[in-house]
């Protein structure tokens, strides 16, 4: 299992994975609003989405962890 966390304070704007999704490395799972900019969390490598740990409209802070994927 590996964590993926947020890259910048914001507001989570968008869930475009949901868990038992098999992702590709690069694909968006998150996307969060900060400063009216849209900011795409990407997995790092390949896996399938084992727990999500936030939710729409949900502020998050750097380095909070957003996803669990599993290998």
């Amino acid at each position: 299992m590996f964590d993926v966390p947020a890259h910048i304070t914001g507001t989570v704007w968008k869930i475009e994975k949901k868990v038992g999704d098999t992702v590709a490395a690069g694909d968006v799972l998150i996307i969060l609003e900060s400063m009216k900019m849209e900011m795409p969390i990407e997995a790092p490598e390949a896996g399938t989405v084992k727990e999500l740990r936030c939710k729409e409209t949900d502020s998050v802070s750097e380095g909070q962890v957003l996803v669990v994927l599993t290998r």
